[in-house]
């Protein structure tokens, strides 16, 4: 079959490097590839492909034997797909103030998943079991949602990272309490690159019940799993999927994303190059009078705070978002692709801002 012909045009700059999400960052082209090479021909619709049959190899490769991974279409469908299959209707989920799930959702986990969130202001986006308890209580109050998940996110919305030790510290705490541990793994490549230990050890080996796994912030056109670590802990995830409407009909394009990303740990090496440019702009930003570096820089995210003129003047060269703009706090990320040019060249920039202030 020849390739059809299209009348599509490109209409926007492919040299344009931003740093407000690694969402922005196009498909790395072995991803590319891997869909192309499973598009010709037919395959049995909704999972039953023989793509998705191979990425549960990749997935007890990666996590151990037991293991069940369920593609879905994005990252809040993961989560509220995850979260619905620990919890019952009356059930609720102790996560970060600062968790997506809570901020970046739209409602959806409450509204679409129909659990409560317990909330949990933390200096560093991270929970300790100490954190947890302040509402790991009234079990058995039936005028109180009941806690009966802890979700975390490696890395952390704030950039940070769970050590493995943490991450067992929660699952033990959690566990021990009758409550499970879900992991919201939007960037669970940069984490894994960072901490430099297998993921597994720092997911079921540490006692996560339930993976969000991402791959659509590390070159995936659109690759999201649910991945069941602990099979005790849920039940019905594959009617839970269809009934919130992640169920792909054409699932192996997802599943072979996956396959691209993993095979032979593209997708470590893509996170570890994202991290590295985060390392170079933050320490490009340290040099700058003015910018305070607000929290470690562990993955790929900067978090800085200058002044808001500055950083109005410099969304208009380089796009990125305030973090908190009453306090002047900004976010800057940084992808896959982004060059050490494109770091110095925003440096320059900031630079330049910084010197009109």
């Amino acid at each position: 079959m020849n390739p059809a012909s299209t009348a599509a045009r490109r209409r926007h700059d492919p040299a344009a490097r931003q740093f407000a999400s690694d969402n922005y960052a196009g498909v790395h082209p072995e991803v590319l590839a891997a869909i192309a090479l499973a598009n010709e021909g037919h395959q049995v619709s909704y999972g039953e492909d023989v793509y998705t049959e191979h990425l549960q190899v990749l997935m007890a490769d990666l996590f151990g034997p037991g293991v069940e991974a369920f593609p879905v279409f994005n990252g809040t469908g993961a989560n509220v797909v995850g979260l619905q299959a620990l919890t019952d209707r009356w059930g609720a989920v102790i996560c970060a103030a600062t968790a997506h799930i809570n901020v970046d959702e739209g409602g959806a986990p409450e509204r679409m998943g129909g659990l409560k969130l317990h909330t949990v202001a933390t200096p560093d986006g991270k929970l300790t079991p100490e954190l947890v308890d302040r509402h790991a209580w009234g079990f058995d109050d039936e005028h109180r949602a009941m806690p009966q998940v802890v979700s975390i996110t490696q890395s952390t919305e704030l950039g940070t990272l769970y050590t493995p030790d943490e991450v067992r510290a929660l699952a033990d705490h959690a566990h021990g309490l009758g409550m499970r541990l879900h992991l919201d793994g939007a960037r669970l490549a940069n984490a894994a690159a960072a901490l430099a230990v297998p993921v597994r050890a720092f997911t079921a080996d540490a006692g996560v019940d339930v993976l969000s796994f991402g791959a659509t912030k590390n070159g995936a056109l659109g690759g999201e799993a649910v991945v069941v670590l602990n099979p005790d802990g849920v039940t019905h995830l594959k009617h839970l999927r269809k009934l919130s409407m992640q169920l792909a009909s054409k699932m192996r394009f997802v599943s072979v994303q996956f396959e691209a990303l993993l095979a032979d740990g593209l997708w470590l090496r893509l996170a570890g190059h994202a991290n590295a440019m985060a390392q170079r702009l933050a320490a490009g930003a340290r040099e700058v009078d003015g910018v305070e570096i607000l929290y470690p820089v562990q993955a790929n995210g900067v978090f800085a705070r200058l002044p808001h003129d500055v950083s109005r003047r410099l969304m208009e060269r380089h796009r990125f978002y305030f973090w908190d703009e009453a306090a002047g706090d900004v976010r800057w990320m940084c992808s896959f692709d982004t060059t050490e040019d494109d770091v110095d060249a925003f440096l320059a920039a900031l630079r330049e801002e910084m010197g009109r202030a």
